[in-house]
């Protein structure tokens, strides 16, 4: 990481401190109901990707229905092509894919993971997940949905996150960080040349998730990027709301993280320190003041190229 220099993002008004309103809508999608038709269009591209070296992966993460998805967004225009595997983990695997000549990042949930435990401590006391239950499919649908409306609003909020482009089912469909070398770097694999700048920066994101009614959940130098000179939070499925009953912990630890990584980078930070400085400059909006519904959970309209002609 050479760049001694990372610049800040102008932030947009956020109006209130969280989607915890927001209703999740985790009926069934058009995934499901194309994997139920199972026209012979839709069979013939299930067998295509099946039969493809870098999807040949265990049934849990490509059910039917995240057959029917996949086919929904190359339908939509928000995939054209796939690529290979970008990483692998125990909720999700993540591919790299083509949408007209821009490429994308394809992060595909697995329906039937056999463990929600991870998960669950995320999920209870977020009234968006009242009702669901034990329901993996519901569970994931809503997790999705949930991730995408916590990048576009820490992307209001001025935190450098990767753009989430489009969702279907449990496939969320987003900008890539990356290069033609590969992904961009986290900051566990990378030199850090200035890590006094990398850290205020860290310290000002975190401040601002704070501001926008987000808790990461998870921050750690493995879920910061290294991208173009820039530094940018991923992996925001996990974020709760600051009305969330463990927000609390989550903020803590987050600080905790940040600062002894920083720490020991050579950097004058303390969890303490780092904790401080959110809960004195963050100033969210009191609950009795955010309206329901507030969080726009829908995903951009149209194709890629409809966009790109919209801008």
């Amino acid at each position: 990481m050479t760049e001694g220099q990372f610049g800040l993002l102008d932030t947009d008004d956020v109006d209130s401190p969280g989607d915890e309103w927001e209703e999740v809508d985790v009926s069934d999608t058009e995934a499901d109901r194309i994997a139920r038709k199972r026209d012979r269009e839709f069979s013939e591209f299930r067998k295509r990707i099946k039969d493809a070296d870098q999807f040949k992966v265990e049934a849990s993460v490509f059910d039917d229905a995240t057959y029917g998805a996949l086919y929904k967004l190359v339908q939509d225009g928000h995939i054209d092509a796939f690529g290979g595997p970008i990483s692998t983990g125990k909720e999700a695997n993540v591919y790299t894919a083509l949408s007209g000549e821009t490429e994308v990042a394809v992060k595909v949930y697995r329906i039937n993971a056999s463990d929600f435990k991870d998960m669950r401590s995320y999920l209870d006391g977020d009234p968006r997940f009242e009702g669901i239950g034990s329901d993996k499919k519901k569970v994931v649908t809503a997790w999705v949905r949930k991730e995408s409306s916590n990048l576009k609003r820490a992307r209001r909020a001025g935190v450098r996150t990767p753009e989430p482009i489009a969702v279907e089912r449990n496939v969320l469909v987003m900008e890539y960080l990356g290069t033609e070398e590969g992904r961009s770097k986290r900051l566990s694999e990378v030199h850090i040349e200035n890590p006094e700048t990398a850290y205020e920066v860290v310290k000002e994101y975190t401040r601002r998730l704070y501001d926008a009614g987000l808790v990461h959940g998870d921050l750690s130098e493995y879920n910061i990027v290294f991208h173009e000179g820039q530094l940018y939070i991923i992996d925001l499925g996990q974020a709760v709301t600051i009305h969330h009953p463990n927000a609390d912990d989550f903020l803590e630890r987050d600080c905790r993280n940040v600062a002894n990584f920083f720490a020991r980078q050579g950097v004058d930070a303390t969890p303490a320190e780092l904790l401080a400085y959110v809960r004195e400059y963050a100033t969210p909006k009191d609950k009795d003041d955010t309206a329901p519904g507030s969080d726009d959970d829908a995903v951009p309209q149209g194709t890629p190229a409809d966009r790109r002609d919209e801008e």
